[in-house]
């Protein structure tokens, strides 16, 4: 058996709209920092150790190519493409799940997290590990946020997820135990520009950024 089986896959899921964040350019592509949004996301990951697979959309498979290999990368159809499959992020989750299907859990991470820290994956995976319960979620301050564990023996339901419901089902039918972190990252997400703003305000050191035209990571 692989090594990497021994462990929870991370599914990254980066293949979401952003309406709320303003911009036509995705909001996972935004500048931050050296680099992007969501780079600053898989960076995390990959300091991990933790297998991971990222489900994505054409307009930003160039931008997760520059991070992780195409073998990690399970690239969606376009919204009302021909294989009429009822995309959503229950369908971005189950895409992930499926695509690693032999794993011993996965972590389901948005993939506009991008201050998780790489400690906080390995502890929530060490959790789905000891498989305390089929669910298990990283917190601070007793508030739930991402990653959200799972464990293999939820596989048949998470593979028929589909449609913008998540993984809300899931939460209310299996039990679930909390992972208290002194991580803050797990409840910062990037949904709009206020957001990004407000994290760049906290931490300045984000705000150093390079230039990267939209067209560059439009590469699909």
């Amino acid at each position: 058996m692989s090594p990497t089986r021994t462990l929870p896959t991370v599914v990254v899921v980066a293949a979401g709209a952003g309406r709320r964040f303003g911009t036509t350019a995705p909001k996972l592509a935004a500048p931050l920092g050296d680099s992007s949004v969501l780079a600053h996301t898989l960076q995390s990951v990959l300091a991990s150790g933790l297998p991971l697979v990222v489900v994505t959309v054409a307009p930003l498979v160039g931008l997760v190519r520059e991070v992780v290999a195409s073998r990690d990368i399970v690239l969606l159809p376009p919204v009302g493409s021909a294989s009429r499959e009822p995309l959503g992020v229950g369908y971005s989750i189950a895409a992930g799940v499926c695509a690693r299907a032999q794993s011993c859990g996965w972590l389901v991470l948005p993939g506009d997290m991008p201050r998780v820290r790489p400690q906080t994956l390995q502890a929530v995976a060490r959790a789905v590990c000891l498989g305390a319960a089929p669910i298990v979620c990283a917190q601070h301050g007793g508030r739930a946020g991402h990653p959200v564990g799972l464990s293999a023996e939820l596989y048949n339901e998470l593979s028929r997820l589909s449609g913008d419901q998540g993984l809300r089902r899931v939460l209310a039918r299996y039990p679930s135990v909390p992972v208290e972190t002194g991580d803050a990252g797990v409840l910062v997400d990037i949904d709009t520009q206020a957001d990004l703003e407000r994290l760049i305000e906290a931490e300045p050191a984000l705000a150093v950024r390079q230039p990267m035209p939209f067209g560059q990571v439009d590469q699909a």
